[in-house]
């Protein structure tokens, strides 16, 4: 059995995950754990698992550095094993230990435009996406990679 995790990357991350073919182990991940479910008894798991990708889209910004894409950015990949993290304030971490070969990456999930500096910094700020910003209209979901298109985000 394997546990669906969201990892939320940088553009240079991805970069990287591409390059090596794999995601290098131990990193951090958003997944259905039982603390989300327990905290949400009445959800499924196709919402359980939505939850953990939007952590992963919200975290992906937080970890932006100077040259990377405004945009969020998440890889879905099928592991054999994660620990969950005991974090009140986000249920749905959890640690993978080991390396994922890139057979086990399932798709990307990525904005399709760059967040506008007014929209990123409402988004890191914990408000909720607007549905435009100069214009500019924006995606609240994620828009689906299937696994060969993801080295054309690179």
């Amino acid at each position: 059995m394997t546990t669906r995790v969201f990892v939320p990357l940088t553009s240079s991350e991805l970069a990287r995950v591409v390059a090596e073919g794999r995601l290098a182990g131990p990193f951090r991940a958003h997944a259905a754990t039982p603390a989300l479910e327990e905290a949400w008894p009445d959800g499924s798991t196709e919402e359980w698992e939505y939850a953990a990708q939007a952590a992963a889209g919200t975290e992906s910004l937080a970890r932006r550095v100077e040259g990377d894409q405004p945009r969020r950015l998440v890889l879905a990949a099928d592991v054999p094993q994660v620990r969950p993290l005991d974090d009140d304030a986000e249920p749905t971490l959890v640690e993978v230990e080991a390396d994922v070969p890139w057979k086990r990456i399932a798709s990307a999930h990525v904005d399709v435009v760059d967040l506008p500096p007014a929209a990123l910094a409402a988004y890191l700020s914990g408000e909720e996406l607007p549905d435009s910003v100069d214009g500019v209209e924006l995606d609240h979901d994620l828009a689906w990679f299937a696994t060969q298109e993801i080295r054309n985000l690179v």
